[in-house]
């Protein structure tokens, strides 16, 4: 590694809280409800990417004869996904990463293709809102990942190069971003993307709490 790494950039959904496979999970369910199954490569293209880039709901309804009640079925969903959500707790290592990442004193932040309420209630409710020097989110950038505009607004923030920063990300839209903007990057995947295409990362660990924080940027030096 050429330069100092100055600052981490974190990844929010799959990666602080494994919310990937309950997002899953719950359309999974009701999609066999209805005598369907929900695509799981379509759902791996769609992780890192900003919501409604694929509507679950509107694939479900063309697959379903009339009469289909959607309100009802999104209702149905959103309340089975918030029970999932709700018994998440951190993935493993990520607090002694940001713990870690403080001790040498890191910059910090969040890069997330979701909308800041929804990051915030999170991080709220797992007792790590006050951690960050950045919190980007979808409203804060032209364009969600793929696209790398996420990335260079948290190192603005930061008052870093990219090439001084770190991304710790779980999928593959997710690395693209932060590839294209000229981060080095960690890929860290969950049970949804493990089989995804990672190959662009520097780096793959099977989770934070595989490596200390020191022995990672020392690997990828």
């Amino acid at each position: 590694m050429t330069t100092r790494i100055k600052a981490l950039v974190f990844d929010f959904d799959g990666l602080i809280l494994e919310t990937e496979t309950p997002a899953y999970r719950s359309w999974a369910e009701i999609y066999r409800e209805h005598g369907h199954e929900l695509p799981r490569d379509r759902w791996l293209d769609y992780i890192g990417r900003e919501a409604g880039w694929f509507d679950a709901l509107t694939h479900l309804e063309s697959l379903v004869p009339a009469p289909f009640d959607r309100d009802a079925v999104r209702r149905r969903r959103e309340d089975r996904r918030a029970e999932l959500l709700a018994e998440l707790d951190v993935m493993a290592g990520i607090r002694d990463y940001i713990a870690e990442g403080r001790r040498l004193g890191l910059r910090l932040a969040i890069a997330s293709s979701s909308p800041t309420n929804y990051v915030r209630v999170h991080l709220e409710r797992i007792d790590l809102s006050d951690v960050w020097d950045a919190v980007v989110c979808r409203e804060d950038a032209p364009r969600a990942k793929p696209a790398p505009d996420l990335y260079l607004r948290a190192v603005e923030l930061l008052g870093v190069a990219p090439d001084e920063a770190l991304a710790l990300e779980d999928s593959p839209n997710g690395i693209a971003a932060a590839k294209d903007a000229g981060l080095w990057v960690v890929a860290v995947p969950n049970e949804l993307t493990a089989t995804g295409d990672l190959s662009r990362a520097d780096c793959r660990v099977s989770t934070c709490a595989e490596l200390s924080l020191a022995e990672l940027l020392q690997r990828l030096g």
